[in-house]
């Protein structure tokens, strides 16, 4: 499969063959739902908490004494029955991770990216170096290259890039070597820059 290449004008600047296989047919589907699902429960924070019934303030006196009040008996003021006593079975700090093994993953983003580049949402740029950090330079960018919706730049790490782009709405940035699943399937349209690309095509190349 071949891409043609653009310049930073919107410009053909040739062509760029696509070394890593492409996966074809219904392979890889499961392997991209498991990574989804386990990237996003990792960005869960898990820390949702609430006290149980030793943990609340307050002394261990007895309320009142056991017989002779016509109140039902009582033995704790944190009592979960109570207001501001103890909850029980709340929730308590905890990890939402999920278990996706290497393989699996190499799987996942060679799929993903290659549903993307056969449905054409894939532009390469020879390059993608601003003079400086103004915004204006960087929309001039996207807009000469027709990029509408939402864009994640992938792109080797640039001060000046990183500045100009952070006030964009419904753009976003990546390096090939943080590139994840989800980040291809997510946007409307990936834009790579050509050294960005070949570096994730010696990334999805290896075993």
């Amino acid at each position: 499969m071949k891409l043609s290449i653009k310049n930073s004008q919107g410009k053909s600047a040739g062509e760029l063959e696509v070394k890593f296989a492409l996966v074809e047919d219904g392979r890889g589907t499961q392997a991209v739902h498991d990574t989804v699902v386990a990237y996003q429960a990792a960005q869960r924070s898990g820390t949702a908490s609430t006290k149980t019934m030793g943990e609340v303030a307050g002394s261990g006196k007895k309320p009142w004494r056991q017989k002779g009040t016509g109140r039902a008996r009582a033995g704790s003021f944190a009592s979960p029955l109570w207001r501001g006593g103890g909850v029980t079975f709340g929730p308590k700090p905890r990890s939402f991770a999920k278990k996706v093994n290497a393989r699996t993953k190499q799987l996942a983003l060679r799929k993903a990216l290659s549903e993307r580049l056969k449905a054409g949402d894939v532009i390469v740029v020879d390059d993608l170096k601003l003079a400086s950090p103004r915004t204006k330079e960087f929309v001039g960018v996207i807009s000469a290259l027709e990029l509408k919706g939402s864009t994640l730049v992938v792109a080797g790490a640039d001060k000046n890039l990183t500045l100009a782009s952070r006030n964009v709405p419904n753009v976003a940035l990546a390096t090939s070597e943080t590139l994840n699943t989800y980040d291809v399937l997510r946007p409307d349209k990936l834009l790579f820059t050509r050294g960005a690309f070949e570096k994730l095509e010696a990334r999805l190349a290896k075993d």
